[in-house]
């Protein structure tokens, strides 16, 4: 049986740099969108305050067939990845167990031989990623649960003084369940780039920058961004707007 010693010395240091790269980019990525300087915040930061605006409008709005709408197809995204993550840890513990076909894809590339307990630590990486992403989609569907809980015991006056509370605690578990589904997206994105390993170390570094970089620009220099920090439609809209009028 072989032991981590001898793994180690099975990789290579541009590997293990690589792989280094990878995981210290996935963290320090999510670090960023989660605690963005407050000159320029990210979207994920932004729509916090929209999600404590919706429990709060939640108060007086009856029947809340709408909320119900909006949180079930919230709870149905998290099932629908949740399930999806599955699936594909199931792919990648079948593909550990029958490395075969990525040796003929290595020959066809031209790549050399690669021992079969190489390629098996290669899918490792996505794999511990995809799984992470699983269980973050579970508990933000969870959580989203006990939002809807919470969005039931809203009273329907406003002048009842556990409205507002039970509303803010609402809105609460809403920031938290969507903050465990954007770290479980954050992994499947990485988890993605992480495949790039199979092809050499240089391309698993070129696939984490790009990853990184995407993520980076939907949530610190997208027109969605842009669109919640201003607050106000683009022209284009505001045109489509007038024409429909007219």
């Amino acid at each position: 049986m072989m032991d981590i010693t001898t793994l180690f010395l099975l990789l290579s240091w541009p590997d293990i740099l690589a792989a280094g790269f990878a995981v210290l980019c996935w963290g320090a990525v999510g670090w960023h969108v989660e605690h963005p300087r407050q000159s320029r915040p990210s979207v994920n930061r932004l729509m916090r305050q929209y999600r404590r605006e919706w429990m709060l409008n939640n108060i007086d709005r009856s029947p809340r067939v709408h909320d119900a709408t909006l949180l079930g197809s919230l709870r149905d995204g998290t099932a629908f990845f949740a399930s999806a993550c599955l699936i594909a840890i199931g792919g990648a513990l079948a593909l550990i167990g029958n490395t075969d076909r990525l040796d003929r894809v290595a020959e066809e590339l031209m790549m050399g031989p690669t021992p079969s307990i190489l390629w098996e630590v290669k899918i490792l990486l996505p794999l511990l990623l995809i799984t992470n992403a699983f269980m973050k989609f579970v508990w933000s569907h969870r959580v989203f649960g006990y939002c809807s809980v919470m969005m039931g015991a809203i009273p329907n006056e406003a002048s009842n003084p556990e409205a507002r509370r039970r509303a803010l605690m609402a809105a609460e578990l809403n920031i938290e369940a969507a903050r465990s589904y954007n770290r479980g997206l954050r992994s499947v994105y990485f988890a993605l780039g992480a495949l790039g390993w199979l092809i050499g170390p240089v391309a698993l570094v070129l696939t984490t920058v790009v990853t990184g970089g995407t993520i980076w620009y939907r949530e610190f220099a997208s027109s969605s961004r842009r669109l919640l920090m201003e607050g106000k439609l683009p022209e284009d809209s505001l045109r489509e707007i007038g024409e429909s009028a007219e």
